[in-house]
């Protein structure tokens, strides 16, 4: 099991266009990945209405565990959540 901790780097939070691209990425790798606010309840990283349950916003920790070992994917996720969204434009 992988677990870790980022913070939320889009300035509207993890909500919406930087949500579907995190709940994408996770959905194609078919890995069983939950998110938590640290210390509370996790949920289905791959619902993308279960990410945007969370509220998470700019500033804020997010903590990502992936089930098994998946280093890659997890690096992918943290990449995609500590990086802006307008970095991101066009990719």
């Amino acid at each position: 099991m992988l677990k870790q901790t980022a913070v939320i780097a889009h300035a509207v939070g993890l909500h919406a266009r930087p949500a579907a691209m995190v709940v994408k990425a996770i959905s194609a790798s078919g890995k069983k990945v939950s998110f938590s606010r640290v210390g509370q309840k996790p949920v289905n990283a791959a619902s993308m209405l279960s990410v945007l349950s969370l509220g998470l916003k700019q500033g804020e920790e997010v903590e990502i565990t992936i089930e098994e070992d998946a280093n890659d994917l997890m690096n992918e996720i943290v990449k995609l959540i500590t990086t802006p969204l307008d970095e991101w434009v066009g990719n």
